[in-house]
């Protein structure tokens, strides 16, 4: 991909979040951009960085530590938002700023511990299956209450939110349900987690939803760097 047209792919990007944030009267700067770099190679990463980017979100955990190794920008803010297996735990631990995907107590304990001493906590968000899903990743709502009472237990960990995947083919009216449901589960534990403030939701194909539904963070990928053959089937 050309520069130009990697820029022009991000303007465009940039230009439907402002839309978004006008369209529900909210503050552009509530809503963070994360470039999904996901099997991308560093060039395009210094391309979108040319252009603006500058929260950078992985799926893999050892590419994650790599590309985070390989490619030092002091002004950028890097995201884990994966799967993450209790293997992989530490390069994550070390090089990361957020996770997005805690679902266990045991992933976020392994975590804690290998955060080293001087860096400041791990941001971590709760990934909720807001569709009951039993087939999905992440904590029914039910439970998120249970473990983000954990998660205050660990000094090297914030909880700062939650984040969800929806499936990619569900009708808008069905999508813009399990936005505002999630929504509403975050408002609820703000209560008592004053630092849930977090809502990691939307992805290339419904991102301006999820904002006009209180998103803080958008998760775009393909509309950014291009078509890929997603892994799991849903494209960021």
């Amino acid at each position: 991909m050309t520069n130009l047209l990697l820029s022009s792919r991000l303007e465009s990007v940039f230009d439907r979040i402002l839309a978004s944030c006008i369209a529900v009267e909210r503050p552009i700067d509530e809503v963070s951009l994360l470039a999904v770099s996901k099997t991308k190679p560093l060039e395009q990463l210094e391309q979108a960085y040319q252009a603006g980017a500058r929260h950078f979100a992985e799926n893999y955990a050892q590419e994650a530590v790599e590309k985070r190794q390989a490619w030092i920008h002091p002004g950028c803010t890097w995201h884990f938002i994966g799967p993450l297996q209790s293997n992989k735990t530490r390069g994550i631990a070390e090089q990361y700023d957020w996770v997005h995907s805690i679902e266990r107590f045991k992933i976020a304990k392994r975590l804690n511990d290998q955060r080293p001493d001087g860096m400041p906590p791990l941001n971590v968000l709760i990934q909720v299956n807001i569709s009951l899903d039993p087939a999905k990743s992440g904590v029914f709502p039910d439970e998120v209450y249970a473990l983000a009472e954990q998660l205050l237990t660990l000094p090297k960990i914030k909880f700062r939110g939650l984040m969800t995947i929806t499936a990619f083919d569900l009708p808008e009216e069905d999508l813009k349900g399990q936005f505002l449901q999630l929504k509403t589960l975050q408002n609820t534990l703000m209560k008592d987690f004053p630092d849930c403030i977090e809502l990691s939701m939307g992805m290339s194909a419904d991102f301006e939803l999820a904002i006009r539904c209180g998103a803080t963070m958008v998760r775009v990928g393909s509309d950014i760097f291009g078509a890929r053959t997603p892994a799991t089937g849903a494209t960021a």
